[in-house]
């Protein structure tokens, strides 16, 4: 199995509130209420190390409330090597209505000095090259803008390792100039990023094939229930995944990514590989929290996804 490095540089406590339906202006009593030390790459990260892999974790954590992202560390064996700054990691609140909906309220993040973000820097130039995969995911917090964040890919690239990036608005648009060997967004956020309205397969093929011609490898687009299209050389395959009770969308898109790098990295053929990643994000679906609870189920969705081939 591979040694992957996650690179979360705005996590939070996600507390995932569960209720039937959502009255704006009215009182709404819960069914439950879940916190999970969250943050995209540390989500991508719990999925991976189900799949086998090692993971060192790092981006920016607040002084203030660390013991529930340290005893995930802990409980999962990640080497923690985040930069600590002053102040509460943020805290997202994720009301989860029993149709599926979600809505998100998402705080701002921490403010990060020059000093932090040099810190950084200088750590991830000494562990990116012990790993085979660096997964650079999630938005920035205060502090960082777009110009450092081209900086931090660039720097990563010069180290000689592959880079997969999640992210959005003005970061995924910046982020694309430095050509990361793999972008997973989804329609709406790659429409956005290059300025394009994305309606029709048509349209979306011809500005992935933009990017990869620019140097961009994959190129993973999520589409909600439609599935997910992959495009890389030589492929173009569309996922349409099974019909899941949705409890929370919360992670399934980080999810989806977990799955697509380990098959990627175990050199699955293609098939395979879309299969069962989209099996991955179709099971999260189901649940709250993130990583693998149920192989045998998983297995099951796996059977059940539908692929098809892209015009390339």
């Amino acid at each position: 199995m591979a040694r992957i490095l996650t690179v979360t540089l705005n996590p939070a406590l996600d507390l995932t509130v569960q209720l039937p339906s959502l009255r704006l202006g009215e009182v709404n009593r819960s069914d439950s209420l879940q916190v999970h030390a969250a943050g995209k790459g540390l989500n991508v990260a719990q999925v991976l190390a189900d799949l086998g892999h090692q993971l060192t974790v790092t981006g920016f954590l607040g002084e203030g409330n660390p013991q529930a992202f340290e005893q995930l560390f802990a409980a999962r064996g990640f080497a923690d090597a985040f930069v600590r700054v002053a102040g509460d990691t943020r805290s997202n609140l994720k009301l989860a209505e029993a149709d599926g909906q979600v809505t998100d309220i998402n705080g701002p993040g921490l403010q990060v000095s020059a000093a932090q973000r040099d810190a950084l820097l200088a750590r991830l130039e000494r562990l990116a090259p012990a790993h085979d995969l660096v997964v650079v995911a999630g938005s920035l917090p205060r502090g960082v803008d777009c110009e450092w964040f081209v900086q931090l890919l660039q720097r990563l690239k010069q180290l000689g390792v592959r880079i997969a990036l999640d992210t959005s608005g003005a970061a995924l648009r910046e982020g694309l100039t430095t050509k990361p060997w793999l972008i997973k967004p989804n329609e709406q956020e790659l429409g956005e990023a290059r300025g394009l309205e994305l309606n029709g397969s048509s349209a979306l093929i011809a500005e992935v094939r933009r990017l990869q011609a620019g140097g961009i490898e994959h190129v993973v687009v999520s589409q909600g229930a439609e599935g997910v299209s992959w495009f890389a050389p030589g492929t173009a395959l569309h996922a349409r995944p099974p019909r899941v009770r949705v409890v929370s969308t919360v992670g399934a898109g980080d999810s989806l990514l977990a799955g697509m790098l380990h098959g990627l990295l175990e050199g699955w053929p293609a098939q395979r590989t879309l299969a069962h990643a989209t099996a991955i994000a179709a099971q999260a679906v189901g649940q709250v929290g993130f990583g693998i609870s149920d192989t045998a189920r998983l297995a099951e969705l796996e059977a059940a996804v539908r692929l098809q081939p892209l015009s390339q």
